[in-house]
């Protein structure tokens, strides 16, 4: 649809213009001394501003023409040539209707000479008609141009969220295949040693793979039900470990009720068992922190660690799919500390403490 016929606030303005335009052809008429025009003011502009509307709207097929000669390096002169015909038929157009309501003003008595004054202005008012249509042919090509840039912009963007989504995917992919090589490599190492304990790690393991795909198809899940899910993995993880694996969670009711990615905790428990408890002869204790600070929700997971224990191939992998999930899903508003101590490993995660699914852009389940 023409881009000024579909919006009626654009219209107005353009008239508004047009009703501006017939002002001052008016004076043109006026002040141009050779034209021998002999009438007043009024006369000048009862002719002039009428003519002005109607040719407005004659000068909004120039957005077809300009479609059909679009602006470009390799067609420039064509594209000229074919506005600079429209623009002269048009003016041609224009004179007509000009000489044809000049008669009627004329006949009607009250404006008695002002067809013979019109014809007398016949070649400046064909001119104008020419410069006209053409400054209204560049007000077309300024709004197709802004509207491709529009239409790149929603492209872009639309490919950004596009790109977005597929990194998502493919980080919240990634947590399960770690997991299992985790867990499986536990349950291989308990069958000979430890067979009821292989059978309730793979009870427990069944039951939190089936609770972590429901959750995981959700775009988001409240804190409370993430921070369960970290609990059951750390009952699975204790089967291995026994007594030297034990947890604390500490989270206000305001925390628990925020809405974070789901799976969010679990690379991160993940690595306090494997690279905390897992290299501590007398194990220790993991605690997992939550709280709302105003517009934010801060998190953080503690674990004992040794300091002179070498350094676990696949250390920092979990830490950056968190990072990386969280810049993805809130750019600069979310943050992802490492702060190792002598005696203690931290994660920090601060992210939009977000209340409603509905304030996520969540429509989903």
């Amino acid at each position: 649809m023409h881009p000024i016929l579909a919006d009626w606030r654009r219209l107005v303005a353009y008239l508004a213009a047009w009703v501006l335009v017939g002002g001052v052809v008016s004076a043109q008429l006026i002040l141009v001394a050779p034209l021998g025009w002999v009438l007043g003011w009024l006369d000048a502009l009862v002719f002039a501003v009428p003519l002005c509307l109607a040719y407005g709207f004659v000068c909004l097929g120039s957005f077809w023409v300009c479609r059909a000669a679009p602006l470009a390096l390799s067609r420039l002169g064509r594209a000229l040539g074919t506005q600079l015909v429209a623009a002269i038929l048009s003016s041609l157009l224009w004179l007509a209707a000009g000489r044809a309501w000049a008669l009627a003003l004329d006949r009607s008595g009250t404006f008695a000479g002002l067809a013979a004054n019109q014809m007398r202005a016949a070649p400046l008012l064909l001119g104008l008609g020419v410069v006209l249509y053409l400054l209204s042919a560049v007000l077309h090509y300024l709004l197709e141009a802004f509207a491709a840039s529009r239409n790149a912009e929603r492209r872009a963007l639309e490919f950004e969220i596009a790109s977005r989504e597929a990194e998502l995917r493919a980080l919240r992919a990634q947590i399960h295949p770690h997991f299992l090589f985790n867990s499986l490599n536990s349950i291989n190492a308990l069958i000979a040693a430890r067979p009821e304990e292989a059978r309730r790690l793979c009870v427990g393991l069944a039951d939190f793979l089936r609770r972590s795909l429901t959750v995981g198809s959700r775009e988001t899940i409240p804190l409370s039900e993430e921070l369960n899910l970290a609990e059951q993995l750390l009952s699975i993880e204790k089967v291995r470990f026994g007594d030297r694996l034990s947890h604390v969670v500490v989270a206000d009711d305001a925390a628990r009720a925020c809405f974070v990615p789901p799976l969010l905790l679990q690379p991160l428990v993940e690595n306090a068992v494997t690279h905390g408890i897992a290299q501590m002869l007398e194990g220790g204790e993991i605690r997992i922190e939550a709280e709302r600070r105003g517009p934010e929700l801060r998190i953080a997971i503690v674990n004992p660690r040794d300091a002179d224990a070498p350094g676990r191939r696949g250390t920092g992998i979990g830490l950056q799919n968190v990072r990386r999930r969280l810049l993805a899903l809130h750019g600069p508003a979310a943050d992802v500390k490492a702060l190792p101590g002598p005696s203690t490993f931290r994660v920090e995660l601060r992210l939009p403490a977000e209340r409603t699914r509905a304030a996520l852009g969540v429509t989903g389940a």
